[in-house]
């Protein structure tokens, strides 16, 4: 009988692949299963086609997981650094956009290029596509039974992501597993993905469709899943709502029937280039109109917006009331609307929640009940803002479990 390998990795995305060519190189003997006729299609289409690999301020405090310790361990044995190191290697030419956040400056295709030439470096084998049957656990060794035969490993590793782009192939095969062998899972939800509003409460904005704009955004609550956030990022005003990297980094602290928070002047302000108070209460600014006051912070078209919903337009500052100025203030600093949901799995670049870190070794990646089994990647209860983190999250986590393999 063939000699068992050492481990069977179930998807071929990021997380997996990586994992293979590690524990590959490592000496290990390392076969990668996947469904999908193309591997790395998540990555192809990531960033525009250009792949938002990492972050260069990737840590702790950019992940949301029941358990936010869990990520500490994986993240400081493999840091962004190291990965960046490795795409330096490749000679993958790649720039800093914002934030830290690097993408290729050619394609995304290069970073798929890259880890498949890494697994061959390691003398992983590859098979797809192939259709999983089933999965079980006998004599401490996994037997893994798919339309070309069974295979068994001592080692079996759940690396398919999650639910979201279901038109490129995604599934939650991972938590199907982990559900089979009785480990509890956090309820999955879209996350990074664009909300909705009804007309009643995207009435007043719904003509300034199109404009983008710098802003400051707040979501979540002390007693949400995750908590509370507060983002300074770009919002994009849509015929549907509200989407951009302000809203996608809000919608994974949202909840049904909570309000989020929008400071339309947040960023000047937390740079230091603005003061709301100094400028509605500059005497040079008494005699014009409020909407050309305004206009001189925001964009004109907002700003007449916001002057005709306190019905100021046209009125000079001087002729405000104190009351409406305050009321006008309110509006500009702390809007609050209410969306009617998300976009959902076709419009979200990530999954919420997933196999409850507590059910694991996050030093390993392995299931706390089943020795042999790791979960890595989207399918775990842990998922990075938006810029780089989810992709980071890949790296760290299939290098904790190829080194535990």
């Amino acid at each position: 009988m063939t000699k068992p390998w050492d481990a069977i990795i179930i998807g071929g995305g990021a997380a997996g692949l990586f994992c293979a060519g590690v524990a590959g190189q490592l000496g290990k003997k390392v076969l990668v299963l996947d469904h999908a006729d193309i591997l790395g299609e998540k990555i192809r289409i990531s960033g525009g086609g250009r792949c938002n690999f990492t972050n260069l301020h990737s840590g702790a405090a950019n992940f949301l997981s029941l358990n936010p310790h869990f990520v500490k361990s994986a993240l400081a044995r493999y840091p962004a650094k190291e990965f960046i190191s490795l795409v330096q290697s490749y000679r993958i030419a790649y720039h800093e956009k914002h934030q830290g956040q690097l993408f290729c400056d050619d394609s995304a295709k290069e970073i798929i290029d890259m880890l498949f030439s890494e697994c061959a470096k390691g003398n992983v084998q590859i098979k797809n596509p192939v259709v999983v049957q089933s999965i079980v656990q006998d004599a401490g060794s996994w037997l893994v039974r798919t339309n070309g035969g069974i295979e068994i490993s001592t080692s079996l590793v759940m690396a398919t992501g999650g639910l979201p782009v279901p038109a490129i192939g995604a599934t939650g095969y991972s938590l199907d597993i982990a559900k089979q062998f009785g480990l509890n899972i956090i309820d999955p939800r879209p996350g990074l993905v664009p909300l909705s509003f009804t007309s009643e409460e995207f009435d007043n904005l719904s003509e300034l469709a199109g404009l983008s704009l710098p802003i400051c955004i707040s979501a979540g609550s002390k007693g949400h899943r995750y908590g509370a956030c507060q983002f300074n990022e770009d919002l994009l005003l849509t015929h549907k709502g509200l989407s951009g990297p302000a809203v996608l980094q809000a919608s994974s602290y949202w909840t049904e029937g909570q309000a989020i928070h929008i400071n339309w002047l947040g960023i000047a302000e937390a740079y230091g280039e603005l003061n709301i108070e100094d400028l509605l209460n500059n005497d040079e600014n008494r005699l014009k109109l409020t909407e050309t006051i305004l206009a001189s912070v925001m964009p004109q078209r907002l700003a007449k917006t916001f002057a005709k919903q306190k019905n100021l337009l046209g009125r000079k500052w001087a002729e405000v009331s104190k009351k409406d100025q305050q009321a006008l203030k309110d509006l500009i600093t702390n809007w609050s609307v209410k969306p009617a949901g998300t976009l959902g799995w076709k419009k979200a670049e990530v999954m919420l929640g997933g196999v409850d870190t507590k059910e694991m070794d996050s030093q390993t990646m392995m299931s706390r009940k089943h020795h042999g089994l790791y979960f890595i990647g989207e399918c775990v209860d842990v998922t990075g803002h938006l810029g780089g983190h989810n992709f980071q999250w890949a790296w760290s986590s299939g290098f904790a479990c190829a080194q535990a393999i």
